[in-house]
């Protein structure tokens, strides 16, 4: 008998989950269908579904919804991520993500698998989130049990790639699934990349910045790499913290960043229209203005040209490594 096939919507969390949920749902019996690499084709899908106003991030999601649909899964997972901390949210489009889809979407409905993700760590793997997903598929308690813990476990190794290897998501989920380990040179330029996992990591928003600032000699260090205890001992210094989850991780990154000697310069990829990024580059503006380390913003949309951001990053990397000969 052949599995039930189950999409991943390669974008928004998949990079930074993709370590729980393919395990989780393999360990339930599906065969889990990855929609890969976002396409300008995919892209284009997402675009004529969606509306002009929503933020690229989403429109390439919604593509990648839509070419499930046209390889005929016969489920699609799309989570509504309410929070991963108390007391923080995630941005109101991930929160009304299902509702957006299955309204703008022909014959979504019936082939959607969802629920509400509101736990108190970012570790999502608990029976509480997940009992309910499981027992569509099956109704052995003992399995959904397993199929948690084997997530639980493979989420757990690919945080400790990134925390204790300093991999970034990419290099953590490829030595997760493969075995392959990351690149590791002694290059002699070092740059903090701040972003959320679904603007860096894809290929038509991040246009693959981390390869190319290794091509021009810097290696990169990602907010993916701080554990949560550090997150928290960067933040203590706000009275209020930000609304939302991972703009809360990437300002405490931005701290770390700036502070670290070994760091020569940083980078904020951001998406155009994205709300807590409008907060979160303000306050990364004000609070370093003064700094004399190198800081640049990109903003990228669906219209962004790859001749655009090499020509900033490789000026950005060329002022550095001529800073860093004149002081030698």
């Amino acid at each position: 008998m052949t599995a039930a096939r189950i999409g991943l919507p390669t974008a928004l969390m998949h990079s930074y989950y993709r370590s729980f949920w393919k395990p989780f749902f393999e360990e339930l019996g599906l065969e889990v269908i990855e929609t890969g690499p976002t396409t300008k084709a995919i892209l284009n899908k997402g675009i004529r579904y969606s509306v002009p106003e929503i933020c690229a991030p989403m429109k390439i999601y919604t593509g990648h919804v839509l070419e499930l649909l046209d390889q005929g899964v016969d489920w699609i997972y799309i989570p509504r991520f309410v929070s991963i901390r108390k007391g923080d949210v995630f941005c109101p489009k991930f929160l009304g993500l299902p509702d957006m889809l299955k309204h703008t979407i022909p014959d979504l409905t019936s082939k959607m698998v969802t629920h509400h993700l509101n736990v108190k760590h970012e570790n999502i793997a608990c029976m509480k989130e997940y009992l309910e997903i499981g027992k569509l598929f099956t109704s052995n308690y003992r399995k959904i049990k397993n199929a948690v813990q084997t997530g639980r476990k493979k989420w757990l190794e690919f945080r400790k790639y990134c925390v204790l290897e300093r991999y970034n998501c990419q290099t953590a989920n490829g030595k997760v699934f493969t075995g392959k380990p990351a690149l590791q040179s002694d290059l002699p330029i070092k740059i903090g990349v701040i972003g959320y996992v679904y603007n860096v990591y894809d290929d038509i928003l991040g246009m693959d910045i981390i390869s190319r600032l290794y091509k021009l000699g810097a290696n990169t260090v990602t907010f993916e790499m701080l554990e949560q205890g550090e997150i928290d001992r960067q933040l203590r210094g706000y009275k209020k913290r930000l609304f939302w989850a991972f703009s809360n991780k990437l300002l405490a990154s931005a701290h770390q960043f700036f502070r670290d000697a070994t760091i020569d310069g940083i980078i904020h990829v951001t998406a155009f229209g994205c709300g807590p990024d409008s907060f979160l580059g303000k306050i990364l503006e004000i609070n370093f203005s003064q700094s004399p380390k190198p800081f640049m913003t990109v903003r990228v949309d669906e219209h962004t040209g790859e001749s655009h951001l090499q020509t900033r990053v490789e000026a950005f990397i060329d002022m550095i490594a001529k800073s860093k000969n004149f002081k030698e």
